[in-house]
C-alpha cells in the first residue's frame, strides 16, 4: 500500500511540475508580448457585492471592479468568468466583438488565480445572474501556482493553516471568521472607550517576566548584553500606570507564553487587559457580562450562539458562584469543612486526584476543581473565591484569608476571562513575590518573579482597584463556533515542515 501512495505522489508531484512550467512560459511570452504580468494601481469603482445587491442602482452603468479569476467557462467567441474581491464574487462576460482579437485571444491565456481589473456595464443574464459586460481589461498580477481544484478534500489539514492565503481564497467562511474577528475587537473597544477607558500600548520585552504563572520565552540584547524576556502578560505595567494616575486603562495585544500548543492554546495569543482605579472584583464581574453580551448583539445581532452541539445564552446576568460551592455540588466535597492540608489530601485522594508533596489545602482545591468541575460548566458561569496560593497578584479576602478576591469566567468548559481585586499592599506582595521565588528555586519555571521595580511602584501607593483579563482568541472561538484555537489565528505558530 506504501508503495502505491508514493507512487500517487510522485506522479501528482510530477503534474504540478509540469503546470507550473507551463505557467512560467506564459509568463514568458507574456513579457515578449509587451504585457505588463505585474501591473500598477488600478482605478476601482465598486466591490463585486456592491454591484450585485444593488442592481437597480448599477444597471447599465458602467463600473470597474478588480479581484481574482476563480473560474472560466469558454464558449468560441464568448466567455463567462467568476472574479473574486473581498466582498465576494461577481460574473464578467466577455465577447470577441466587444474586445477585439488580440484582448479575447489573451484572456484565453490567463489561468486561474491570475488578478485583473475589468471595466464594463452591468446587465442580468437570461438567467437572472448580475453580470458585467467586460469592455476592457487588464492583468494586475500573474499567478504561478497551480490552484487547488478541491480545497476541502486536502489530505494534509495542516496546509489551511501553513497557507492561510490559500484557505483565505478557497473558503468563504474562513475569511468570514476573521472579518468577525476584526468586528470583535472593534466592538471591545468602542465598548471600552464608552466606559471611559484609556487605550496603551506597555513593553513587550521585559527585564522580570510577571502578571502570569508560566514559562516565558527568552530573548538577549546585544548591545546593552542583557537577557530579555518576551511578556506574558502586561499586568504590572498596566498596574504602574494606576500607579501613575492613569485611573482606568486597558491594552489589547500579544502575550507570549513558552508552552504546548493545543485546540486552546497557541504560544503567542491575543489578551483583552483592564485596570479600573477604585473598582472590585464584583464590578469586574458585572463589566465582563455586559462587556461579552454587548458585543455578541452588536456583531452577531443575538444574544444565543451555538458552539459545538450546544446553544450558549448570553444574556446577563451570568451564574455566579464560589470554588468551593462549585465543588461542593458537583463532587460532594465540601472543602470548607476540612481544616488542614492533611484532611484536603486525603478528601481529594478519595476522589481520584493525584496529591504531591508539598500541597497545601488551596492547591488541592483548586485542583479538584479543574479536574472534576471545569469542564461541565457549559453556560456562563463565574466562578469567585480562588485561593491564595493560585492567586498571588490578588487581595486577600479579610473573612476568609485563605481565599482571594478572584473570579474566571468559564464557557464551555474553558476559561475566558480571570479577575481580581487587586492586591495594593506592597508588604503583602513582596511576601508573596518571595513564596513565588521560592518555588522556583524548587524547579517550578511557572512562579512568578521577584519584581522590585514594580514593588517600588506599589510602594507609592496604588489606590484599590479591580483587573480583568478576556483572552481574545477564545472569545472569538466562541462567537464564531470555532473548535480550535488555529482557527481564530491567522497564522499559527506550526513545526517547520522537513
Amino acid at each position: 500500500m506504501e508503495e502505491k501512495v508514493d507512487h500517487a505522489e510522485q506522479e501528482e508531484r510530477e503534474d504540478f511540475d509540469e503546470l507550473m512550467r507551463l505557467r512560467m512560459e506564459k509568463l514568458a511570452q507574456l513579457r515578449e508580448s509587451n504585457v505588463e504580468p505585474y501591473g500598477e494601481k488600478f482605478a476601482r469603482t465598486n466591490l463585486a457585492r456592491e454591484v450585485t445587491e444593488n442592481y437597480a442602482a448599477f444597471q447599465d452603468q458602467e463600473v470597474a471592479v478588480a479581484g481574482r479569476l476563480m473560474a472560466r467557462r469558454m464558449h468560441g467567441k464568448t466567455t463567462f468568468a467568476d472574479l473574486q474581491d473581498l466582498s465576494g464574487r461577481i460574473q464578467i462576460y466577455l465577447r470577441l466583438g466587444d474586445l477585439g482579437e488580440d484582448a479575447y485571444h489573451l484572456f484565453g491565456k490567463l489561468d486561474i488565480g491570475d488578478i485583473l481589473g475589468v471595466t464594463g456595464r452591468v446587465f442580468k443574464t437570461r438567467m437572472g445572474e448580475v453580470t458585467i459586460a467586460v469592455q476592457k481589461f487588464v492583468l494586475l498580477a500573474k499567478s504561478l501556482r497551480v490552484w487547488p481544484e478541491k480545497w476541502h478534500g486536502l489530505r494534509d489539514v495542516e496546509l489551511r493553516y501553513r497557507r492561510r492565503y490559500l484557505d483565505l481564497i478557497m473558503n468563504p467562511e474562513v475569511k468570514k471568521t476573521f472579518l468577525t474577528r476584526s468586528k470583535i475587537i472593534h466592538a471591545i473597544r468602542n465598548f471600552l472607550e464608552r466606559k471611559g477607558f484609556l487605550e496603551v500600548e506597555t513593553p513587550m520585552m521585559h527585564t522580570v517576566a510577571g502578571g502570569a504563572a508560566a514559562r516565558p520565552f527568552i530573548t538577549h540584547h546585544n548591545a546593552l548584553d542583557m537577557d530579555l524576556y518576551l511578556r506574558i502578560a502586561p499586568e504590572l505595567y498596566l498596574k504602574r500606570l494606576l500607579v501613575g494616575g492613569l485611573e482606568k486603562v486597558y491594552e489589547i495585544n500579544r502575550n507570549f507564553r513558552n508552552e504546548g500548543i493545543s485546540t486552546r492554546h497557541n504560544p503567542e495569543f491575543t489578551m483583552l487587559e483592564l485596570y479600573q482605579a477604585y473598582a472590585d472584583y464584583f464590578d469586574m464581574m458585572n463589566l465582563t457580562e455586559e462587556l461579552i453580551s454587548t458585543v455578541a448583539r452588536e456583531v452577531l445581532g443575538v444574544m444565543q450562539v451555538p458552539y459545538g452541539g450546544e446553544v450558549i445564552d448570553l444574556t446577563p446576568p451570568y451564574r455566579r458562584t464560589t470554588m468551593i460551592e462549585a465543588v461542593r455540588q458537583s463532587t460532594g466535597l465540601d472543602f470548607d469543612a476540612l481544616g488542614d492540608d492533611r484532611e484536603a489530601a486525603r478528601a481529594a485522594a478519595g476522589l481520584g486526584i493525584e496529591v504531591e508533596p508539598g500541597d497545601t489545602w488551596g492547591s488541592l482545591l483548586n485542583r479538584v476543581f479543574e479536574e472534576k468541575v471545569e469542564e461541565k460548566l457549559i453556560q456562563p458561569t463565574f466562578v469567585f473565591d480562588y485561593p491564595l496560593e493560585v492567586s498571588p497578584l490578588a487581595k486577600r479576602k479579610k473573612e476568609q484569608p485563605r481565599l482571594t478576591y478572584r473570579f474566571e469566567l468559564f464557557i464551555c468548559g474553558r476559561e475566558i476571562a480571570n479577575a481580581f481585586s487587586e492586591l495594593n499592599d506592597p508588604v503583602d506582595q513582596r511576601i508573596r513575590f518571595q513564596e513565588q521565588a521560592e518555588k522556583r528555586l524548587k524547579g517550578d519555571e511557572e512562579a512568578h518573579m521577584m519584581d522590585e521595580d514594580f514593588l517600588t511602584a506599589l510602594e507609592y501607593g496604588m489606590p484599590p482597584a479591580g483587573g480583568l483579563g478576556i483572552g481574545i482568541d477564545r472569545l472569538v472561538m466562541l462567537l464564531t463556533n470555532s473548535p480550535s484555537i488555529r482557527d481564530v489565528i491567522l497564522f499559527p505558530l506550526l513545526r517547520p515542515r522537513e
